[in-house]
C-alpha cells in the first residue's frame, strides 16, 4: 500500500470529475418522475464497477429500482468483502434554500473544508461515499495490491426505505455470501479525530391524517363550533412529549437498553465542544430529554419528531378558512431492542386513542428498521481499527451514531456476517437538507484508507 497516497494525488481530478458527473444525475427514488434517471444511474454505476475492475457487473430488476451488482474474485479460498452503498438520494426541496444547483455540482471552498468540499444532492449521502470503493478498488487492480474478493451491492431505494432489499437478498443468498460487509453512509468525528460507527437506531416513520368537517368551512360561520383538524393535531402531537421531552406513548420505552455508567462515561471521552455545536447550526441552546447530554440524546436514546405537517390554506394572503384535514409525518427514531414494527403499532394505537370524538384519524405506516450495534471485538472492526490508523496516524475513536440504516440489521440476519461502518463525512455535511456537500479531502482520505481495510481483514482472517 506504499504507493496509495502517491496514485490518489496523481488521479485526483479525475477522481473529482467521474463522481461530479454521477451526481449530476437526479436519481431521486421518492419520485416516479424520475425512474429514467435512477435507471441511468444504475447504468453509469456498473459501467464504474467494471472499468475499476470488476470482473462482471450487472443491473438487477426487483419489484422496485433495480440493484447493481458486481464482483472480483480472485481466489474462492480467500475472505470475500461485502460493500454495499445507495446511488439513490434524497428530493432536493426546499430548492429556493439551495446555493447552487442540487444535481449542478460545485466545488467551493468553506471554513471547513478550505481544500474545497462538492456541493450537490448526494455528495456525501451516500454516492461520494459509495464511489470511494469503487475507486479503492481501482488502485486495488491497477496496482495488484487485491488481498481478497470483493463483491458490491448498490441499490437504489435505501431513501424510501429499502422496500425490496430484503427480496433482492432473499432470492441472492448464494451470489452475497461473505465474510464481512463493509458500509461508507456513515459519518467520523472530525479529520484530526477518526471515528467508526458502531451503532445505529432503528426507524419507525408514519404519516398521520386528522379529518374533521366533510369539507373546508368558512372559519367565522363554523369556528368555534365545528373542530378544526389543525388545531386538534397540534395538540396531539404535542401531547406526545412531557415536560421533559419524555415521549408518553405506553410502552414505548419497555425494551430501551439503558446503558451503564462506565459506557457512557466512555461516550464522553469522544471530543465535543457544545459552544461550537450551537454556534455551527445557529442556536441558542440545546434541546431534549432530561438527564441526557446532547451527545447521548442524538445516539443512545429514542426520539419522536415531526419531518412535515400541513392543512388548510398556505398561499399568498389570507384566506379564512376551517380546513376538513390535517396532515403531518412522524419519525421515531429508536435504539437496539426496539422493534420497529412493535413500536410503529404502539404509536398507532395510542395516537388514535388521544383523538377527540370531533375528528377522525388515520395513521398510515411507511416504513422502518431496527438498530443495530456491532462489537468492537470482531477482526472485522480491529481491521477498519488498524486501517484508520494507517491512514491517519492515529486509533480511532468507536462512536454510536443518531443515524439509521434499516436493512444493517437485516444484512446480519440474512446473510449471517457482521456488518462495518466506515463513514466519512461530517455531521456539518448537511445531508437531506438544502446545499449537501461532501469534502475533497474527506472523498480522497476515504479512497486511501478503504484498500488498507482489505489488507488487515484478510491479514487477521488467515490467523
Amino acid at each position: 500500500m506504499k504507493d496509495i497516497k502517491k496514485y490518489v494525488e496523481e488521479n485526483k481530478e479525475r477522481f473529482l470529475g467521474e463522481l461530479i458527473d454521477l451526481l449530476k444525475i437526479p436519481s431521486i427514488s421518492a419520485d416516479s418522475n424520475y425512474k429514467d434517471s435512477m435507471i441511468k444511474t444504475a447504468e453509469a454505476v456498473k459501467k464504474n464497477l467494471l472499468e475499476a475492475g470488476c470482473d462482471s457487473a450487472e443491473i438487477c430488476e426487483t419489484p422496485g429500482h433495480p440493484v447493481v451488482y458486481g464482483e472480483k474474485i480472485i481466489d474462492k479460498n480467500l475472505p470475500t468483502v461485502l460493500v454495499y452503498g445507495h446511488y439513490d438520494v434524497q428530493p432536493p426541496d426546499p430548492l429556493d434554500l439551495w446555493n447552487s444547483p442540487p444535481f449542478e455540482p460545485v466545488i467551493k471552498e468553506t471554513e471547513i473544508h478550505p481544500e474545497g468540499a462538492i456541493y450537490a444532492r448526494g455528495a456525501c449521502d451516500d454516492k461520494g461515499q459509495m464511489f470511494m470503493h469503487v475507486k479503492a478498488l481501482e488502485y486495488m487492480t491497477k496496482n495488484n495490491e487485491l488481498p481478497c474478493n470483493v463483491k458490491f451491492m448498490i441499490e437504489g431505494e435505501e431513501e424510501v426505505g429499502s422496500e425490496h432489499l430484503g427480496w433482492f437478498i432473499e432470492n441472492n443468498k448464494e451470489k452475497l455470501a461473505n465474510d464481512v460487509i463493509l458500509i461508507s453512509d456513515t459519518g467520523m468525528i472530525a479529520k484530526d479525530t477518526p471515528s467508526i460507527t458502531t451503532g445505529l437506531r432503528g426507524l419507525s416513520y408514519v404519516e398521520v391524517e386528522v379529518t374533521g368537517p366533510n369539507r373546508d368551512l368558512h372559519s367565522g360561520l363554523y369556528g368555534g363550533a365545528v373542530a378544526n383538524p389543525i388545531n386538534i393535531l397540534s395538540k396531539m402531537i404535542a401531547s406526545l412529549t412531557d415536560e421533559n421531552n419524555h415521549i408518553t406513548i405506553p410502552g414505548f420505552y419497555d425494551k430501551v437498553e439503558e446503558l451503564s455508567k462506565e459506557e457512557r462515561a466512555k461516550m464522553a471521552e469522544a471530543p465535543y465542544d457544545e459552544e461550537a455545536y450551537k454556534k455551527k447550526i445557529d442556536i441558542d441552546d440545546v434541546y431534549g430529554e432530561a438527564g441526557y447530554s446532547t451527545l447521548e440524546r442524538a445516539s443512545i436514546r429514542p426520539t419522536l419528531d415531526v419531518n412535515g405537517m400541513w392543512g388548510g390554506y398556505i398561499g399568498e394572503g389570507a384566506k379564512t378558512v376551517l380546513p376538513s384535514k390535517a396532515y403531518a409525518k412522524i419519525s421515531m427514531r429508536l435504539v437496539p431492542n426496539q422493534d420497529w414494527k412493535e413500536i410503529t403499532q404502539l404509536f398507532k394505537k395510542h395516537f388514535e386513542s388521544i383523538a377527540p370524538e370531533a375528528v377522525t384519524v388515520e395513521v398510515k405506516p411507511h416504513h422502518g428498521g431496527q438498530g443495530y450495534v456491532t462489537p468492537i471485538d470482531n477482526i472485522g472492526y480491529q481491521a477498519a481499527s488498524k486501517a484508520y490508523e494507517a491512514s491517519f496516524g492515529k486509533t480511532p475513536i468507536p462512536q454510536r451514531s443518531g443515524g439509521s440504516i434499516p436493512i444493517v440489521s437485516l444484512f446480519e440476519k440474512e446473510l449471517k456476517s457482521k456488518i462495518i461502518l466506515m463513514g466519512f463525512g461530517f455531521d456539518t455535511d448537511a445531508i437531506h437538507s438544502p446545499n449537501e456537500h461532501f469534502g475533497v479531502w474527506n472523498y480522497l482520505k476515504g479512497i486511501e484508507t478503504i484498500p488498507w481495510f482489505y489488507k488487515y481483514f484478510t491479514e487477521m482472517s488467515k490467523e
